[in-house]
């Protein structure tokens, strides 16, 4: 069939790339080889979601004295702990055949392949094969947990994310590789159920790429709960012949030996884009990426490419972002091109961790005099009233005029929190005028004012 547009991949910046072209008035199409909403709906952002929610209400539990509440006991129950995850993803999967359906998307099933200029073939499960065409092709293949050369994923023994999240019982012990998003997350959620969770990362912070007070924080929180952190170290060799994987840590004081039933390998991503026709149609690669511009056009005219697979951080809402930024340049519209700098992180452990722009360090290396404020949860009275007095909010503005730099967060909800500082910083919000935007009391989020005042010296209950 002849269409305008043609999306490779129903994850979040294929799929809302589709609807937006639909939107707009383009005959549309979405291939996908697996289930519709890709992985972030079935086997990452949401599933581990629900996961983190089962364990956060069985952390409150254990807690509920603290609030006045006895619980004469508590047993998690694992099996049920991940079908209700499987559950979630299963219905948000759903919702998006209905959004395809409501909006007119065809929604071819198989593996698509470039195969000349505006063609691609669809090879399905049987080993079918069909041609399509489209005036403009967007390839949004998305990602797969990346696998460390001496260490091999079995899927047993040692897993990757997809595996984390469906394992038939709960291990006694595990080692988790990287301390990125994914591994905390994990490690959080394994050692809260109950499992004796070693975290081993690389780099001198766990979080490595947050700011280095919101690192040490959730580290002193890990810590103090009972998860154990090597930093500075990596996994040298994993020995999974043995009831128990016997693994090699190389540390600054040298080789530790571990046993776990389980290792789970969080060291990153590898993009999809084997397979794809690229190197025959002509489309340009460099390290594993797609180049493109700042609309996402390839080298190859009626090409595109958007999400993981191009440069920029691998997130579920800078490929939504991405995909309507080139749906809408396609369709003749003006959008501006995302800003790379204003893109929210966040991490869903316990306690949470939320960032967008520059952290402090990277404001001062960028040539600019600063002001920091700080202000801790253990002063704001609606954290005090929830029981999180864990952690912070600390605001980054620019002295000379008030630019709203940077923002880093760790505690209750924070999460929720940021996209406040998203939009501040979107409209060129200056630190002053933080401080004058009354925030409702008691909330979380007056942390944000009163960080902003403690910049410039006028903060109230610091």
């Amino acid at each position: 069939m002849q269409y305008d547009v043609i999306v490779i991949g129903s994850g979040p910046g294929g799929y809302v790339a589709a609807i937006r072209a639909s939107q707009l008035g383009l005959k549309t199409a979405v291939v996908e080889k697996s289930e519709l909403g890709g992985v972030c709906l079935n086997w990452g952002c949401i599933p581990t979601k629900a996961l983190l929610k089962s364990a956060q209400v069985f952390e409150y539990i254990k807690h509920a004295k603290e609030y006045g509440i006895n619980v004469s006991s508590a047993d998690s129950d694992f099996t049920a702990v991940v079908k209700r995850s499987r559950d979630v993803a299963n219905g948000m999967s759903k919702g998006i055949a209905f959004l395809m359906k409501k909006n007119k998307i065809d929604v071819i099933h198989g593996q698509g392949k470039l195969i000349g200029s505006g063609k691609i073939e669809v090879t399905d499960a049987a080993g079918g094969k069909g041609t399509h065409e489209a005036k403009h092709i967007i390839l949004a293949t998305g990602a797969r947990s990346r696998e460390l050369p001496n260490i091999k994923i079995d899927g047993v023994k040692v897993i990757g994310y997809r595996e984390a999240m469906v394992l038939p019982t709960l291990p006694k012990s595990m080692v988790v590789m990287g301390s990125g998003a994914i591994g905390s997350e994990f490690a959080y959620f394994y050692h809260t159920m109950g499992t004796k969770v070693t975290l081993v990362e690389y780099l001198p912070n766990i979080l490595p790429i947050e700011d280095e007070e919101v690192s040490k924080e959730v580290a002193k929180s890990f810590k103090k709960s009972g998860i154990e952190m090597m930093t500075n170290a990596s996994v040298e060799s994993v020995d999974t012949s043995g009831a128990l994987c016997k693994i090699k840590v190389k540390t600054t004081e040298g080789i530790k030996d571990l046993e776990a039933e389980i290792v789970l390998s969080a060291v990153g991503i590898q993009t999809n884009i084997e397979n794809l026709g690229l190197e025959a149609t002509g489309v340009k690669t460099d390290k594993g990426k797609v180049l493109v511009d700042d609309f996402y056009a390839t080298n190859i005219k009626g090409v595109y490419a958007i999400g993981d697979i191009v440069k920029g951080p691998a997130l579920a809402h800078v490929a939504s972002a991405e995909g309507i930024i080139c749906v809408e340049k396609i369709a003749g519209h003006h959008p501006e091109p995302l800003n790379y700098n204003n893109i929210p992180g966040c991490t869903y452990c316990s306690p949470e961790v939320a960032s967008v722009g520059f952290t402090e360090k990277a404001a001062k290396e960028a040539g600019y005099e600063i002001k920091v404020g700080k202000f801790p949860f253990s002063a704001s009275g609606k954290a005090s009233a929830a029981g999180a007095k864990e952690g912070f909010v600390k605001l980054i503005f620019d002295a000379k005029y008030g630019e709203f730099l940077g923002a880093h967060m760790v505690g209750s909800n924070v999460t929720e929190m940021i996209a406040e500082v998203v939009v501040a910083r979107k409209l060129e919000t200056t630190g002053m005028e933080i401080i004058k935007s009354v925030h409702p009391h008691p909330t979380m989020s007056e942390a944000i004012m009163e960080a902003a005042a403690q910049a410039y010296g006028e903060c109230i209950h610091l």
